[in-house]
């Protein structure tokens, strides 16, 4: 089932044209992974997603994007609301100037969320859980979450993500500044999750796109070349240009 829709999307910077023409369907508990060289778009299709595109200075948007057939760009959608379903995980992570319990418990309170079933604590470990982190730090959970690994301060953020309940997890080179057992650990928590959440994946890396796409998307200046199951296009692509991207030629 499609759970994004992106219907004639193409976004400007300025006189630049990031995106051009895209039409995309998204499939739901799926693992979608953008592929593509750099500057082909990738992070714009990406951000379209929850509207991220908006923060750009000189950024301008048409087309649209529909999320369980509701478009995201409609007048008088709550931006805030449209950020909360669909959650980003960044290439660096960047974890909030306070406790480790605290940043999980952040949306939870901003959102009043922790008043609904289950207490604050259970909720934390909760999450943290998903994360794969609560063995890590039960002991010391009210310590600065900077002073944790890269890794765990990734996984972290994952968990600060997930806390408020989104629908759909984005993914913009989640791993890129992580040492190999840490990218390991998170992929690994994205294949679990992928059970409960639409995950979409921005990498250059070919390798990780193989261990955990179900749908691929390959960009190229703008444009998207090609789409569909992982296995279909990274082992028999029907265009040129992704055979020459999957080839190291471009």
């Amino acid at each position: 089932m499609t759970h994004i829709s992106i219907r004639n999307l193409n976004a400007h910077y300025r006189d630049h044209q990031a995106l051009k023409d895209i039409v995309l369907d998204i499939p739901r508990n799926q693992i979608t992974v953008i592929i593509g060289p750099s500057g082909c778009g990738k992070t714009t299709l990406l951000k379209s997603m929850n509207r991220f595109l908006d923060l750009v200075v000189g950024t301008h948007i048409s087309g649209d994007v529909l999320i369980d057939g509701e478009s995201i760009y409609a007048p008088g959608v709550d931006v805030t609301e449209v950020r909360k379903k669909v959650g980003l995980l960044l290439q660096r992570p960047f974890p909030l100037p306070m406790s480790i319990y605290d940043n999980v418990a952040y949306g939870l309170r901003i959102h009043n969320m922790h008043k609904r079933g289950r207490g604050l604590d259970a909720a934390v470990q909760h999450y943290l859980e998903m994360a794969g982190l609560w063995d890590e730090v039960k002991d010391r959970l009210h310590v600065p979450a900077g002073r944790l690994s890269v890794g765990q301060q990734q996984r972290l953020c994952l968990a600060r993500g997930l806390a408020v309940e989104p629908e759909i997890l984005l993914g913009d080179e989640p791993t890129s500044a992580l040492d190999p057992p840490s990218a390991l650990h998170i992929e690994k928590r994205l294949l679990a999750l992928k059970e409960q959440y639409t995950i979409v994946l921005v990498t250059h890396i070919l390798r990780q796109a193989k261990r955990l796409a179900d749908y691929v998307v390959f960009m190229y200046l703008g444009e998207m070349v090609e789409h569909g199951p992982a296995q279909q296009v990274l082992e028999n692509p029907q265009q040129e240009r992704t055979r020459a991207y999957l080839e190291g030629e471009i």
